[in-house]
């Protein structure tokens, strides 16, 4: 049997540990009051045993024995799965700055101050659109001039379709033109229906275009608007509403090719058809049903529209 085996019948220790026999030359500690078990059987080299009295540790003993002691009793705060696997720091990693607080205080300033020029204008734009569609008041009337300039004629509203009166009419624009030839002769073409030319367009379109569905009739009701019943325009506006006409009546012409590649367009006149809906039958609603022109004075047509510098 080695000297190292315990005796299989020796009472067993605490913890049911085997007691084992001193071994010569070797110095041994049982677990006293005060020493954690696990520091009983510990053995200390043959060359430190006489620098400690009996029964007393070292500092160093010592300072271990309280150090296992304290983290025993005491355990720290569990650090994050991520630090704990980085780089060994024992505080929070910071979190990384997103959105405008990414930002350099220039920029910062730059989309402050751009946010607030768009609210500005937007503000703006929606006074203006509730001015030129409410009924006359001291303020529209005021800044009549501002509130028109403004909204003419890209931002316009028309609140036809939710009056009391919708319209109930069927209105076509219908135009001719006069052509000088290259021999120096005026001739007059017969009449484009630039309506039927829209419908044309938007039947059988899934996505017609704008201009398509808007463009002359909302021409036609800007002129209507501005003119008396004898085509004379109101101020600035009707005259701009006559060049606008004038213009998508042009480039509609051009399309059909009504002058030929050696010809100019010198005049044109419109003429704008209503005609009345008839009232379902089990209306009382009585409505004539025979067309009603307007046909309007011939408008002469400025050489760069007529070479096309309009677009």
């Amino acid at each position: 049997m080695d000297a190292y085996d315990g005796d299989p019948g020796a009472p067993a220790g605490p913890g049911g540990r085997t007691k084992s026999p001193p071994v010569p030359g070797q110095r041994h500690e049982t677990a006293g009051p005060g020493k954690p078990e696990g520091t009983a059987g510990r053995s200390r080299p043959e060359g430190t045993a006489g620098q400690e009295g009996p029964g007393t540790a070292g500092p160093e003993r010592q300072h271990g024995i309280a150090g296992a002691e304290a983290t025993d009793a005491e355990p720290g705060p569990e650090m994050p799965s991520g630090a704990a696997a980085g780089s060994g720091c024992t505080g929070r990693q910071p979190v990384p700055a997103t959105g405008l607080a990414a930002l350099s205080p220039r920029c910062r300033a730059v989309a402050a101050v751009a946010a607030v020029a768009v609210a500005v204008v937007a503000c703006v734009h929606l006074g203006m659109v509730f001015l030129s569609v409410a009924p006359a008041n001291t303020v529209s009337k005021r800044h009549a001039d501002a509130v028109d300039a403004w909204v003419y004629p890209e931002f316009e509203q028309n609140w036809k379709l939710f009056a009391p009166n919708p319209l109930q009419q069927n209105i076509t624009v219908q135009v001719r033109a006069q052509v000088r030839t290259e021999a120096g002769d005026t001739l007059t073409t017969g009449w484009y229906d630039l309506s039927a030319q829209d419908g044309r367009d938007i039947s059988g379109n899934l996505l017609p275009s704008h201009t398509q569905q808007n463009e002359l009739r909302r021409a036609v009701d800007f002129y209507a608007g501005t003119h008396d019943a004898g085509n004379r325009p109101a101020g600035l506006r009707g005259e701009l509403s006559e060049e606008y006409l004038r213009r998508i009546a042009v480039l509609r012409l051009e399309r059909v090719h009504a002058a030929a590649p050696r010809e100019d367009l010198t005049r044109i006149q419109i003429r704008i058809r209503s005609t009345e809906v008839k009232p379902p039958p089990w209306s009382e609603e009585k409505a004539s049903t025979a067309p009603v022109d307007r046909l309007l004075p011939w408008w002469t047509v400025p050489a760069g529209e007529a070479g096309g510098g309009v677009r």
